[in-house]
């Protein structure tokens, strides 16, 4: 069964479609735009286990496609990495009618989003997520952005992709810690703004996790629809789509702290930025502690890190990490401006956050 879901954008509108099987009826997804030609962007890794079934697939549809193949690593989401992949698709012969074809996590999504959103002024482009944080997150709402020294997706732009093709099947082969990773984007959803999706992912998620494929589905398809429920309503993150960045800020300052290495995956960060958003806002008065500590409790269940004291390695001290989280997207005017909650399922965002309180939170 293929789960479709509508992102209503007017002209930019385009169907997210969830489901088990779907490489071999992409060509049915793309449509007659794919007969100008498609670029299929993907990793080393990606394309070991995933990228000849899909030239198969496009091959049957009677779609020319040709493979750029990147290096596996968030360094690829950088200024040198934009520049390989343009000159590639320019060196394929992309037209403006062509496609690019996103087949990988977020990094492969942001990256070949950025590109297909600023060559020859605007290229279509599908996202098909090969992870499930790509799948429940990064490929839904066209924001693409590559990464710098200051901070992580600090240059980028809007770009409505024309297709996300979610296949459940492509999870199977994720390392553990990946699915995880993503799985803590899916935990979001329930604690920003849906506490009945919470309390469902508390009795089913880890079953979905451990091989219910029809739990699995339904968790990826339900997070679509709150993200395409909240971009069609806030496309640009004027309003409500920043409470989207629920564990963000804290989890954007943690990675750079650690380079955005695999000492921390994005996933892995916010988790701990969650639960560092929820202890925030029990410290405030906001929030029940008993939800700070149930949220805890879930994502460290299903062995999600939920502490700095988790990271590998050197701990990133109180001061490096206000330092960072100072470059964040969602500072306006020298200040911060965070996502918090009042308890399960009831995000709020506010700059009035006392810098002693933060401090105290980032050194607990």
């Amino acid at each position: 069964m293929t789960e479709r879901i509508e992102v209503s954008l007017r002209e930019r509108s385009y169907s997210i479609h969830v489901g088990a099987g779907l490489v071999a009826r992409v060509g049915e997804f793309i449509g007659p735009r794919g007969q100008s030609g498609v670029a299929v962007v993907t990793d080393r890794n990606v394309a070991a286990l995933h990228l000849d079934r899909l030239l198969t697939s496009l091959q049957a549809s009677n779609i020319a496609a040709r493979a750029i193949v990147l290096e596996p690593s968030e360094e690829t989401k950088s200024f040198r990495g934009l520049e390989q992949l343009t000159d590639e698709l320019l060196a394929a012969g992309i037209e403006r009618d062509g496609i690019v074809l996103a087949l990988g996590g977020g990094v492969i999504g942001d990256l070949a989003g950025f590109a297909a959103g600023v060559l020859k002024r605007g290229i279509d482009y599908v996202q098909l997520p090969t992870t499930l944080l790509a799948q429940v997150d990064s490929s839904v709402g066209g924001k693409t952005a590559i990464n710098t020294t200051k901070g992580k997706n600090l240059v980028g732009l809007f770009h409505q992709p024309k297709a996300v093709i979610a296949d459940t099947e492509l999870l199977d082969t994720l390392p553990r810690r990946e699915l995880l990773a993503g799985y803590a984007e899916v935990v979001k959803y329930g604690a920003l703004g849906d506490a009945g999706f919470f309390d469902w992912l508390e009795l089913y998620a880890l079953a979905g996790l451990d091989g219910n494929a029809a739990y699995l589905e339904r968790m990826i398809a339900h997070s679509c629809r709150i993200k395409a429920d909240v971009v069609g309503r806030d496309e640009r993150e004027a309003g409500d789509r920043a409470l989207l960045n629920l564990g963000h800020t804290f989890g954007h300052a943690l990675e750079t702290a650690t380079g955005y290495s695999a000492r921390l995956l994005h996933g892995e960060a916010v988790s701990i930025g969650m639960v560092l958003a929820f202890r925030l806002s029990a410290q405030l008065g906001f929030a029940p502690a008993s939800d700070a500590q149930r949220l805890e409790e879930h994502l460290r269940r299903v062995s999600l890190p939920v502490s700095i004291d988790d990271i590998p390695g050197q701990r990133p001290d109180a001061h490096t990490l206000l330092s960072h989280m100072m470059h964040d997207k969602k500072s306006k005017q020298g200040q911060l401006i965070f996502i918090l909650a009042r308890g399960i399922g009831k995000a709020f965002t506010t700059a009035d956050v006392p810098a002693g309180a933060l401090e105290n939170i980032l050194s607990a």
